[in-house]
């Protein structure tokens, strides 16, 4: 249950923790400045984490609903 809760926490981190760090405009990824870039990357690891937490979370296994 400690991972899991720690899977939650990396996307809060990584988006909001590095912000300074990486609020860049001039390297253009994918044809955006690499701030908008970097928010849209951690939105799409946002929502793999979720899916992982939901897949590895013991409360939602359909074998104990019986």
């Amino acid at each position: 249950m400690k991972y899991i809760r720690l899977l939650a926490f990396v996307p809060f981190v990584g988006m909001l923790g590095f912000l300074p760090f990486v609020n860049r405009v001039t390297p253009y990824i994918l044809g955006m400045p690499f701030i908008l870039f970097w928010m849209v990357l951690w939105v799409v690891i946002t929502s793999a984490a979720m899916g992982a937490i939901y897949k590895f979370d013991p409360a939602c296994r359909e074998d104990d609903i019986e």
